[in-house]
């Protein structure tokens, strides 16, 4: 985990201090518990954040957002929920300084084992998070308010916002899609 107190990879903080930040604005989505605020923003250690900072994971493609909770509920978790009631959000973003990775390549080039890029368990997130952890931290440290990455289970690109780092009206609901039909997804 990086944070306070860790050195960081200075090759990195080059590498990603080097990168010309995007802003981006549009709609994004996201996939919640029936009951929870689809702006609630977290630091659970998934694959985008080591813990340290609050992030929302949202992507570019609603079937993007439905597919990543869907790998987490039927395989990456312990433990399966019998009764799965989650619900589809539309949001809109508007970010200044993002970090831009169009492909599995451009992580690459960062020190990420892409072959195992959205392979591994919940389980086994330790063989496969800690790098892209560490951009994430480092590109929040440099100064960048969010990434733009591949989703690791559909066919669109994953926002990945520093919550710490954009104002609250930033990200907006546009419209709750209602419940997730998981049917589709068996």
């Amino acid at each position: 985990m990086a944070g306070a107190g860790r050195i960081r990879d200075s090759e990195l903080i080059d590498a990603l201090d080097a990168m010309a930040p995007s802003s981006f604005a549009g709609p994004v989505w996201r996939v919640v518990r029936d009951d929870h605020d689809p702006l609630m923003c977290s630091a659970v250690g998934g694959r985008w954040d080591d813990g340290t900072f609050e992030v929302l994971y949202t992507s570019a493609a609603g079937d993007g957002a439905i597919a990543e909770m869907w790998f987490h509920l039927s395989r990456g978790q312990p433990v399966i929920p019998s009764r799965v009631s989650y619900r589809l959000f539309e949001l809109r973003v508007e970010i200044d300084r993002v970090l831009k990775f169009a492909n599995l390549d451009a992580i690459a080039g960062l020190g990420v084992k892409t072959s195992r890029y959205g392979a591994l368990s919940h389980a086994d997130r330790h063989r496969e998070y800690p790098r892209t952890q560490e951009i994430a931290e480092t590109a929040r440290f440099v100064g960048f308010d969010g990434l733009v990455v591949p989703n690791a289970r559909w066919q669109c690109p994953n926002v990945i916002i520093f919550c710490d780092r954009v104002p609250p009206d930033a990200i907006k609901v546009v419209r709750d899609h209602g419940l997730v039909d998981w049917d589709r997804w068996r």
